[in-house]
């Protein structure tokens, strides 16, 4: 497939519009980078927890299950009967002994073999399957399956790197930080849809001084300001990174509310246990990692999030939350868990201004086909000790434009 755009000469300090609304690259996408060499994530290994257990995800585009087998080996495979190409998982989660698909009822077991067929052998000596067919020639699609305490990936590679290795030192010290080892707990989940392309929400998390513009909340509350330490860490090859925060939970001063008039003082919380921070980390109240291609994983304050960003099409994308905790937290912690959750979501406090922008910022550049967004804030696309850069963004497109070519 031939790209039907050309790059702008100014390299990663632009983005053509087509990046966020062509149909020709969108497929492309899901042959380069989602059937490509990577690691995908599809869920937590706390979601299913017995033999049976299942839970639907996706790989880009494409819907795939997550399944515990009956010797406890964490399987995805892709939900699509071998035979008419039906899909044979409809629950969005649930247990189950084996996928039955129901147009003709071919089963699958929970590794994913071909182990039942009605009238295989036809009916009174006539018809049936012919004496070229081979079942195991028709088992489920399998992809391969990596964990790192309790998460899960999958890719449609076989010779992908190793999950620590893709992730690289800078990422997995970070990954590490969250997920360390301790049974993860999953305390809630919501799903919504956002008109905007799946990178436009890849990218809001990789700018880390949009939040100090847009989120009047974090602004008037001091959770996420211009005026506290921030660093941007980027990976080797720029795919993946992290943004890290340490609020200062100050009122906003006077040059902040110059800035963004609606971070005034007038404004009180009736209730302030939202911001109630119970430190739990060496450093940074807040820490968002962005991993090639479409996961992010939120710790703000207390509340611990995997946002997977699902692509619906150039002009959409789906946005599941899994929210989590560990098994060893006590009730106190949990209940600030919880009640952080409403930062986020398709209503939070804060993600419903992302939402919206990232909906006017996908229709502005369907109207203007022949346009490119401008990255110049900062310098280069490697890490740097400050808010004020796009660096992690130019990076993001720089490895994006090898990998689609």
């Amino acid at each position: 497939m031939q790209s039907p755009m050309q790059w702008p000469s100014e390299g990663a300090r632009r983005v053509p519009a087509a990046v966020y609304t062509d149909q020709e690259l969108y497929e492309r996408e899901q042959e380069r980078i989602f059937r490509g060499r990577t690691w995908n994530y599809v869920g937590l290994a706390a979601e299913v927890p017995a033999p049976g257990d299942f839970i639907q995800s996706y790989v880009g585009s494409t819907p795939v299950v997550l399944v515990r087998d009956r010797e406890g080996e964490l399987r995805v495979f892709v939900n699509r009967c071998t035979h008419r190409n039906a899909q044979v998982c409809h629950e969005p989660r649930g247990h189950a002994k084996v996928f039955t698909c129901p147009y003709h009822q071919w089963s699958f077991g929970l590794d994913g073999r071909l182990i039942g067929i009605p009238f295989r052998r036809g009916i009174n000596g006539k018809g049936g399957m012919s004496s070229c067919f081979k079942a195991e020639e028709h088992n489920l699609e399998q992809l391969r399956v990596a964990e790192r305490h309790g998460v899960v990936f999958a890719s449609f590679s076989h010779d992908v790197e190793p999950l620590e290795a893709y992730l690289g030192p800078t990422i997995l010290a970070y990954f590490d930080r969250v997920c360390d080892g301790r049974p993860l707990r999953v305390i809630g989940s919501m799903r919504h849809r956002v008109e905007a392309n799946w990178k436009l929400q890849v990218e809001n998390l990789k700018d880390p001084f949009h939040a100090a513009l847009l989120h009047s909340f974090f602004v008037t509350f001091g959770i996420w300001r211009s005026d506290q330490e921030t660093e941007v860490k980027v990976d080797e090859l720029g795919r993946s990174s992290v943004l890290v925060s340490t609020a200062s939970f100050k009122r906003a001063t006077q040059e902040a509310v110059e800035q963004r008039p609606a971070a005034s003082g007038d404004f009180r919380l009736e209730d302030a246990s939202i911001i109630a921070h119970q430190r739990e980390y060496e450093h940074g109240t807040g820490a968002i990692l962005t991993i090639w291609p479409n996961l992010i994983i939120l710790q703000q304050l207390n509340c611990l999030a995997m946002r997977h960003v699902r692509p619906d099409g150039p002009d959409a994308c789906v946005k599941s939350w899994t929210f989590f905790g560990y098994e060893s937290d006590t009730p106190e912690l949990l209940e600030k868990r919880l009640l952080q959750a409403n930062m986020l979501g398709p209503s939070g406090l804060v993600t419903i201004d992302d939402n919206e922008v990232l909906a006017i910022s996908q229709a502005g550049a369907r109207s203007a086909p022949d346009s490119a967004a401008v990255l110049e804030a900062g310098e280069g696309t490697g890490s740097a000790d400050h808010m004020l850069t796009e660096s992690a963004i130019r990076a993001f497109y720089q490895y994006y434009q090898k990998i689609m070519e």
